[in-house]
Protein backbone atom coordinates (compact mmCIF):
# COMPACT_ATOMS: atom_id res chain seq x y z
CA UNK A 1 0.00 0.00 0.00
CA UNK A 2 2.83 2.10 0.64
CA UNK A 3 3.83 1.55 -2.89
CA UNK A 4 0.40 2.71 -4.06
CA UNK A 5 0.54 5.68 -1.84
CA UNK A 6 4.01 6.39 -2.99
CA UNK A 7 2.87 6.02 -6.61
CA UNK A 8 -0.01 8.46 -6.22
CA UNK A 9 2.19 10.83 -4.32
CA UNK A 10 4.79 10.66 -7.06
CA UNK A 11 2.14 10.96 -9.72
CA UNK A 12 0.42 13.75 -7.81
CA UNK A 13 3.59 15.56 -7.02
CA UNK A 14 4.53 15.34 -10.62
CA UNK A 15 1.37 17.08 -11.60
CA UNK A 16 1.68 19.45 -8.65
CA UNK A 17 -1.49 18.26 -6.99
CA UNK A 18 -1.84 16.64 -3.66
CA UNK A 19 -4.96 14.48 -3.42
CA UNK A 20 -5.20 14.55 0.35
CA UNK A 21 -5.07 18.29 0.49
CA UNK A 22 -7.54 18.41 -2.33
CA UNK A 23 -9.95 16.13 -0.54
CA UNK A 24 -9.57 18.16 2.64
CA UNK A 25 -10.20 21.37 0.76
CA UNK A 26 -13.16 19.79 -1.02
CA UNK A 27 -14.61 18.70 2.31
CA UNK A 28 -14.20 22.17 3.84
CA UNK A 29 -15.53 23.76 0.68
CA UNK A 30 -18.69 21.65 0.90
CA UNK A 31 -19.05 22.52 4.59
CA UNK A 32 -18.60 26.16 3.70
CA UNK A 33 -21.28 25.88 0.98
CA UNK A 34 -23.69 24.22 3.42
CA UNK A 35 -23.00 26.89 6.05
CA UNK A 36 -23.33 29.69 3.52
CA UNK A 37 -26.56 28.21 2.21
CA UNK A 38 -27.98 27.94 5.70
CA UNK A 39 -26.76 31.20 7.21
CA UNK A 40 -26.10 33.53 4.27
CA UNK A 41 -27.97 32.31 1.19
CA UNK A 42 -31.34 31.86 2.97
CA UNK A 43 -31.38 35.30 4.60
CA UNK A 44 -30.00 36.86 1.41
CA UNK A 45 -32.78 35.21 -0.61
CA UNK A 46 -35.34 36.39 1.95
CA UNK A 47 -34.03 39.95 1.66
CA UNK A 48 -34.12 39.67 -2.14
CA UNK A 49 -37.68 38.27 -1.99
CA UNK A 50 -38.77 41.11 0.30
CA UNK A 51 -37.11 43.62 -2.00
CA UNK A 52 -38.85 42.08 -5.00
CA UNK A 53 -42.21 42.23 -3.19
CA UNK A 54 -41.52 45.83 -2.13
CA UNK A 55 -40.66 46.85 -5.71
CA UNK A 56 -43.74 45.00 -7.00
CA UNK A 57 -45.97 46.76 -4.45
CA UNK A 58 -44.41 50.11 -5.36
CA UNK A 59 -45.07 49.44 -9.03
CA UNK A 60 -48.65 48.42 -8.25
CA UNK A 61 -49.09 51.52 -6.07
CA UNK A 62 -47.69 53.69 -8.86
CA UNK A 63 -50.10 52.05 -11.34
CA UNK A 64 -53.00 52.70 -9.00
CA UNK A 65 -51.89 56.30 -8.54
CA UNK A 66 -51.57 56.72 -12.30
CA UNK A 67 -55.02 55.19 -12.83
CA UNK A 68 -56.51 57.45 -10.14
CA UNK A 69 -54.77 60.48 -11.63
CA UNK A 70 -56.07 59.56 -15.08
CA UNK A 71 -59.56 59.08 -13.67
CA UNK A 72 -59.33 62.44 -11.86
CA UNK A 73 -58.11 64.08 -15.05
CA UNK A 74 -61.03 62.61 -17.01
CA UNK A 75 -63.47 63.73 -14.33
CA UNK A 76 -61.96 67.22 -14.31
CA UNK A 77 -62.18 67.37 -18.11
CA UNK A 78 -65.83 66.24 -17.94
CA UNK A 79 -66.60 68.83 -15.26
CA UNK A 80 -64.88 71.50 -17.32
CA UNK A 81 -66.94 70.48 -20.34
CA UNK A 82 -70.15 70.59 -18.29
CA UNK A 83 -69.16 73.95 -16.82
CA UNK A 84 -68.55 75.32 -20.31
CA UNK A 85 -71.93 74.00 -21.45
CA UNK A 86 -73.64 75.52 -18.42
CA UNK A 87 -71.87 78.84 -19.00
CA UNK A 88 -72.91 78.77 -22.66
CA UNK A 89 -76.49 78.00 -21.61
CA UNK A 90 -76.45 80.85 -19.08
CA UNK A 91 -75.14 83.23 -21.75
CA UNK A 92 -77.80 82.05 -24.19
CA UNK A 93 -80.52 82.39 -21.55
CA UNK A 94 -79.28 85.90 -20.74
CA UNK A 95 -79.38 86.82 -24.44
CA UNK A 96 -82.89 85.43 -24.76
CA UNK A 97 -84.01 87.23 -21.61
CA UNK A 98 -82.42 90.45 -22.89
CA UNK A 99 -84.16 90.09 -26.24
CA UNK A 100 -87.45 89.32 -24.53
CA UNK A 101 -87.07 92.29 -22.18
CA UNK A 102 -86.11 94.52 -25.11
CA UNK A 103 -89.24 93.42 -26.98
CA UNK A 104 -91.39 94.01 -23.88
CA UNK A 105 -89.94 97.52 -23.48
CA UNK A 106 -90.60 98.27 -27.15
CA UNK A 107 -94.15 96.91 -26.90
CA UNK A 108 -94.81 98.93 -23.74
CA UNK A 109 -93.44 102.07 -25.38
CA UNK A 110 -95.66 101.48 -28.43
CA UNK A 111 -98.72 100.95 -26.21
CA UNK A 112 -97.96 104.11 -24.26
CA UNK A 113 -97.40 106.06 -27.49
CA UNK A 114 -100.69 104.71 -28.84
CA UNK A 115 -102.47 105.71 -25.62
CA UNK A 116 -100.94 109.18 -25.75
CA UNK A 117 -101.90 109.47 -29.43
CA UNK A 118 -105.45 108.28 -28.67
CA UNK A 119 -105.72 110.72 -25.75
CA UNK A 120 -104.47 113.53 -27.98
CA UNK A 121 -106.98 112.60 -30.70
CA UNK A 122 -109.76 112.49 -28.11
CA UNK A 123 -108.72 115.90 -26.80
CA UNK A 124 -108.56 117.28 -30.35
CA UNK A 125 -112.02 115.86 -31.04
CA UNK A 126 -113.36 117.38 -27.81
CA UNK A 127 -111.84 120.77 -28.65
CA UNK A 128 -113.24 120.53 -32.18
CA UNK A 129 -116.70 119.73 -30.76
CA UNK A 130 -116.40 122.67 -28.35
CA UNK A 131 -115.31 124.97 -31.19
CA UNK A 132 -118.19 123.78 -33.38
CA UNK A 133 -120.61 124.21 -30.47
CA UNK A 134 -119.26 127.69 -29.77
CA UNK A 135 -119.53 128.58 -33.46
CA UNK A 136 -123.07 127.25 -33.57
CA UNK A 137 -123.92 129.26 -30.46
CA UNK A 138 -122.47 132.41 -32.04
CA UNK A 139 -124.26 131.78 -35.33
CA UNK A 140 -127.46 131.19 -33.41
CA UNK A 141 -127.07 134.37 -31.38
CA UNK A 142 -126.17 136.31 -34.51
CA UNK A 143 -129.22 134.95 -36.24
CA UNK A 144 -131.37 135.99 -33.29
CA UNK A 145 -129.81 139.44 -33.29
CA UNK A 146 -130.34 139.83 -37.03
CA UNK A 147 -133.89 138.64 -36.72
CA UNK A 148 -134.60 141.02 -33.84
CA UNK A 149 -133.16 143.96 -35.77
CA UNK A 150 -135.14 142.98 -38.83
CA UNK A 151 -138.26 142.83 -36.74
CA UNK A 152 -137.54 146.14 -35.05
CA UNK A 153 -137.36 147.93 -38.28
CA UNK A 154 -138.06 147.14 -41.67
CA UNK A 155 -135.01 147.46 -43.72
CA UNK A 156 -134.15 147.60 -47.31
CA UNK A 157 -132.37 144.86 -49.18
CA UNK A 158 -129.11 146.83 -49.12
CA UNK A 159 -129.36 147.40 -45.39
CA UNK A 160 -130.04 143.70 -44.88
CA UNK A 161 -126.93 142.72 -46.92
CA UNK A 162 -124.94 145.26 -44.95
CA UNK A 163 -126.16 143.81 -41.64
CA UNK A 164 -125.32 140.25 -42.70
CA UNK A 165 -121.82 141.30 -43.75
CA UNK A 166 -121.28 143.06 -40.41
CA UNK A 167 -122.38 140.06 -38.42
CA UNK A 168 -120.20 137.74 -40.46
CA UNK A 169 -117.24 140.05 -39.77
CA UNK A 170 -118.07 140.03 -36.08
CA UNK A 171 -118.30 136.23 -36.07
CA UNK A 172 -114.92 136.03 -37.85
CA UNK A 173 -113.28 138.35 -35.29
CA UNK A 174 -114.64 136.43 -32.32
CA UNK A 175 -113.19 133.25 -33.63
Amino acid sequence: MQALTGFTTIYASLAGLQVGTMLTQLFFFLVLIILLRKFAWGPLMNVMQQREEHVASEIESAEQSRAEAEKAQNEAAEQLKQTKQEAQKIIEDARNAGSKQEQEIIDNARREAEQIKQAAQNEIENEKEKAIQALQDQVGSLSVQIASKVIEKEISEQDQDKLIDEYIKEAGEKR
